[in-house]
């Protein structure tokens, strides 16, 4: 168990870092980060359950249709606190920059933001459900226990954001944005925990992510 254990945690940190160097160090354009994504999300669980025969990555895409309002609920919650804290801080910080480093970063622009956002809220959130609940909570939880699952795969996640979010924010508010996303990966962790699949943290992912895109397109209009 531990091996597997070893395994999981070895592929995650992979998947971060190499995503890491991409966002901080490559910077590519948004299609060409996307599919690298792509290959390591969905490529290093599938090279770990191809050496593993009790891993069957195929069931943490179950969809379950108890608990299902809940995660609905609790998705329009994440997004009325999300925009809520957003027009409480823009009197505090300054935002007005952020538009300009994304471009300038990613090439996401006014006239592609909204492909951008679409794919992000969609097709973006189940491969990171699917990476981060599925293969480094769900699988690890079998080889690592319930504790340890929960605090790395929470950790990751929060992780994985920092090379994307470098020159975003003050440095005070990537550190508030970082420990929302801690808490927001444990709030994920939980209701896949309980449903046994990515489908209901997917739910709440989606609205996460409406609520970011929202943001944005407010962002692009005032610019």
């Amino acid at each position: 168990m531990q091996r597997k254990r070893n395994r999981i945690v070895a592929l995650v940190c992979l998947a971060c870092l190499c995503m890491g160097l991409v966002d901080a160090v490559l910077r590519p354009g948004y299609l060409v980060k996307s599919l690298v994504k792509l290959v390591l999300f969905l490529g290093l669980p599938a090279l770990y359950a191809r050496r593993g025969r009790d891993c069957d990555l195929r069931a943490l895409f179950r969809a379950d249709r108890r608990g299902v309002l809940t995660a609905l609920l609790a998705g329009a919650a994440v997004y009325a606190v999300i925009l809520g804290a957003y027009f409480v801080l823009r009197r505090s910080f300054d935002f007005s920059a952020l538009t300009g480093t994304l471009t300038a970063q990613t090439g996401v622009a006014r006239e592609n933001f909204l492909w951008v956002a679409l794919y992000i809220s969609f097709v973006n959130s189940l491969l990171e459900e699917f990476f981060f609940r599925g293969f480094a909570f769900l699988t690890l939880r079998r080889a690592a226990g319930r504790g340890f699952a929960y605090g790395f795969s929470a950790l990751a996640f929060a992780a994985y954001h920092v090379a994307m979010m470098l020159g975003w924010f003050s440095p005070a508010l990537t550190a508030l944005a970082l420990a929302g996303l801690f808490v927001g990966g444990a709030i994920f962790d939980r209701f896949d925990e309980r449903g046994g699949s990515v489908w209901l943290s997917w739910l709440v992912h989606m609205f996460a992510n409406f609520a970011i895109n929202t943001v944005g397109f407010l962002l692009f209009a005032a610019g």
